[in-house]
């Protein structure tokens, strides 16, 4: 991505916005500070040199025209995501400028694969949601795993994390997430979503060393179930996440995230260990790194990178896996995360 390109940001004063305005001054760019608080964006502005500032909101589409008006690209940090994703997709769309996510929500990438699919193919554009810890890293490493395989019989992504120190965004997501699916939970198997109101089993995981084996929540479903079959031949698509982590997540008194280093990263570390399976062969995938949220930034401006120097595979709607060379992505952020292959 050349210098001085503009990439909006919006929501840029959350959690993981600030980390991508980071991301994005680190490589040059020119960060375009949006989102509907002016205050708070003014706020975000006076901490560094050369922030523009452009007030908008989902409910008033010229304010989000005027916000992407001579971008380059648009990055949405701003979650929930049922509310925000159609409007900057469309606000994008009118303006002719790829559009990025981080969102984890399951429904709402469901939505905008199936709404916007058919429109900005036609038009040529390309949409990428879900590029982040959550949905983006685990499709990434699936499809790194597969290799040259076409079909598998199973894929399987069990998340280590040694805690979860949740957001405000995050749990508010959660919370519009179990409101839309009525509490049920959702698992991908039979090659579609199902919902489910009995409880997840507890199970054991075998993370590779220095992990180990751990106690973990089975079907304990991310976004990855809705990016991986979009494009991988896989009927069933399981994740997992360790016990702890899922007790941090649920626990209302859970405290959010505190920076312990120059980047402003939490002591939150993850091990992503991905296994697909066809027939008696076994291909894996592992990442590891520091602090999921921080982590979800260099994901997304990577993918802005690729798109506008035409390193991609796809137009229209596309997950991370599907428009992106998967090993090659996941090699260019070493700084952030560690890979190993296994075939």
């Amino acid at each position: 991505m050349e210098s001085g390109r503009k990439v909006v940001v919006f929501g840029a004063y959350g959690h993981t916005g600030r980390f991508v305005v980071a991301e994005l001054r680190a490589r040059d760019c020119v960060p375009v500070l949006s989102g509907r608080d002016a205050d708070k964006l003014r706020a975000l502005a006076a901490s560094g040199p050369g922030l523009e500032v452009r007030p908008a909101s989902v409910d008033d589409a010229a304010s989000l025209d005027r916000a992407l008006d001579g971008a380059a690209a648009v990055i949405n940090a701003a979650g929930p995501f049922a509310t925000t994703a159609a409007p900057v997709i469309e606000a994008a769309l009118r303006a002719g400028i790829p559009y990025v996510d981080v969102a984890a929500e399951i429904e709402a990438n469901v939505d905008t694969f199936a709404h916007f699919t058919d429109r900005a193919r036609a038009a040529g554009a390309v949409i990428v949601p879900a590029m982040a810890f959550f949905g983006g890293l685990g499709d990434l490493l699936a499809t790194a795993a597969m290799g040259d395989w076409t079909t598998a019989d199973e894929a399987h992504i069990a998340y280590g994390l040694n805690s979860w120190l949740p957001t405000a965004g995050t749990r508010t997501a959660g919370k519009v997430s179990r409101q839309r699916r009525n509490g049920r939970r959702v698992v991908y198997t039979n090659g579609r979503l199902e919902y489910r109101d009995d409880a997840p089993p507890l199970l054991t995981w075998s993370f590779p060393e220095p992990m180990g084996t751990r106690a973990v929540i089975g079907e304990f479903t991310m976004a990855d179930v809705v990016t991986i079959p979009r494009h991988l031949s896989i009927p069933e698509v399981r994740t997992y996440m360790t016990s702890e982590a899922a007790r941090d997540l649920s626990a209302p008194d859970t405290p959010t995230p505190a920076a312990v280093d120059e980047r402003g990263r939490s002591s939150q570390t993850f091990l992503v260990d991905v296994v697909v399976r066809s027939g008696g062969a076994e291909r894996r995938a592992v990442a590891r790194g520091q602090d999921i949220y921080a982590v979800s930034a260099p994901l997304a401006v990577e993918a802005v990178h690729r798109i506008l120097t035409g390193q991609t595979r796809a137009v229209g709607v596309a997950s991370a896996g599907e428009i992106f060379d998967a090993p090659a992505l996941l090699r260019s952020l070493s700084e952030h995360l560690s890979l190993e292959l296994r075939q």
